[in-house]
Formats: C-alpha cells, sequence, structure tokens
C-alpha cells in the first residue's frame, strides 16, 4: 500500500456538533506582530469530517488534511486527544 504525500495536521477544539458526520474544530495560533513584538491570538474555524459522530464539544482533537469532501470540507477527524464526557 503506498503512502500518501505529506498531510498537514492542525490541534484544536471542537465547537459545534450539531451538523450530520461535521464538527467544527477552532485552531489558535499566535503570531508575533511585527512592530511591537507582542504575540497575538489569531483562531480560524474549520469543518471536519466525523465519520462515526463521536466528537462532542469542547474535545480536543487532532485534524488532518485530506482532499475536498464538500463545499467546506477539507479536513478530516485523525484522532481525539482529550474527551469532556
Amino acid at each position: 500500500m503506498s503512502e500518501r504525500g505529506h498531510r498537514k495536521t492542525q490541534l484544536g477544539v471542537v465547537v459545534s456538533d450539531k451538523m450530520e458526520k461535521t464538527v467544527v474544530v477552532k485552531v489558535d495560533r499566535l503570531v508575533k506582530h511585527q512592530l511591537y513584538n507582542k504575540y497575538i491570538k489569531r483562531s480560524v474555524k474549520y469543518k471536519v469530517h466525523d465519520e462515526q459522530n463521536v466528537c462532542k464539544v469542547g474535545d480536543r482533537v487532532q485534524i488532518i488534511e485530506c482532499r475536498p469532501l464538500s463545499k467546506d470540507k477539507r479536513w478530516s477527524l485523525k484522532q481525539i486527544i482529550e474527551s469532556i464526557s
């Protein structure tokens, strides 16, 4: 079985699980301000494919880049790191 090329992974927190087989994951990152050298928190929300509907709001998850699955979904769930139960 051939291995796929290098695919990006991200860590984030599930903020919505209201859709079928889809969760919304918020990924935070720190960016250094060019002039003031202060770190600013930036975030982005990704729609992530969750085949078994196992993620709940508040879970910390690892997501992996995949082929486009719909208009907005380009990420897939790799693993749940910390579950809120």
